[in-house]
């Protein structure tokens, strides 16, 4: 029993320092940027690419600490949504100003302390009914009998994500109008990722295999790296100051998705069984997005080092 012990303290620790680290890093890395004089287009989209990705693997985390099933992916729309909706924002204001409380600082730390908080009451904590796990809200009707998670889930949807979204919608419009510019244009830019929300929604609904249900880390893989595109070359096209509008390259993560609600399509015509396995389809569609990010992310590393003349992991030496 003490060796059990030992081994969950380990991983306590390991986890404790893991979220320091990251923590720390993330916040001090625009700050090292400035100190060395290495400011640069590339820093800017390197860290929000990164930060794209970390919403699919904190999503998975959680969702595998708390026992959140399919909901996980759920958790990953949470901090897709507001994360889509600031990089949107920035993109025809110029600046990226966060709220007082937000995703990246109290966000991030609500996420390790709902960790620590497990490793102490246990992952079935959040299984229980909400008004079991939080007594004195056993009198709210409705939400005290669903899952801990899901109640949690949807506070954050009502007080957290509904009203940041408000706040970049507003802020653009008020943008577009002083500039006599077309909000049609500005919300144009958002079509490819609610398109990319839809389809594995539509392919969720249609699977024979639950999906989401079997599979969640998975399809949060497969969509995180997609949204890492889409994140990606939203920031390419502000640094390169390109017109307002849809950019239809970014609908090349959207190609997997019309095979594989067709291929879902099937097994109700052939008695439950698809064409091609679901299972094939999905780590197919995996693979192709991660491909497609790879291939992004090398390609302008590589066009923007070369143009700026610098280097991606080590600061270049100046003549003095």
């Amino acid at each position: 029993m003490l060796f059990i012990f030992q081994i969950t303290l380990t991983g306590f620790m390991f986890l404790v320092l893991s979220a320091l680290l990251g923590y720390t890093f993330d916040a001090v890395d625009g700050k090292q940027a400035r100190r060395t004089n290495s400011s640069s287009p590339l820093g800017e989209l390197f860290d929000h690419g990164c930060d794209a990705l970390a919403c699919a693997f904190e999503a998975m985390a959680f969702g595998s600490t708390a026992m959140c099933g399919r909901s996980t992916f759920w958790f990953w729309v949470i901090s897709a949504v507001p994360f889509f909706g600031a990089t949107w924002e920035h993109y025809f204001t110029n600046t990226l100003i966060l709220p007082a409380v937000n995703g990246p600082t109290e966000g991030l730390m609500l996420i390790y302390m709902a960790h620590f908080f497990t490793a102490i009451v246990g992952a079935e904590w959040w299984a229980q009914n909400f008004g079991k796990s939080l007594p004195f809200f056993s009198w709210v009707p409705f939400v005290h009998e669903i899952p801990t998670f899901r109640a949690a889930l949807f506070l954050m949807i009502a007080f957290a994500v509904i009203p940041t979204i408000s706040f970049n919608i507003y802020n653009v419009y008020k943008v577009v109008q002083a500039r006599k510019g077309s909000m049609l244009l500005a919300l144009a830019m958002l079509y490819p990722f609610a398109v990319l929300l839809g389809g594995i929604l539509v392919w969720d609904y249609l699977s024979p295999y639950d999906i989401t249900g079997n599979y969640p880390h998975l399809v949060v893989l497969g969509t995180g790296l997609a949204f890492g595109f889409l994140v990606g070359r939203m920031i390419l096209a502000h640094l390169c100051d390109e017109p307002k509008g849809l950019k239809t390259n970014m609908c090349m993560s959207l190609l997997c998705l019309p095979f594989a609600i067709a291929n879902a399509l099937t097994a109700r015509l052939n008695d439950g069984i698809p064409v091609v396995d679901e299972r094939s389809v999905l780590l197919a569609y995996c693979v192709y997005t991660g491909g497609l990010y790879l291939h992004f992310a090398t390609s302008v590393i590589h066009e923007i080092t070369t143009a700026l003349g610098i280097n991606c992991f080590r600061i270049t030496r100046k003549e003095a």
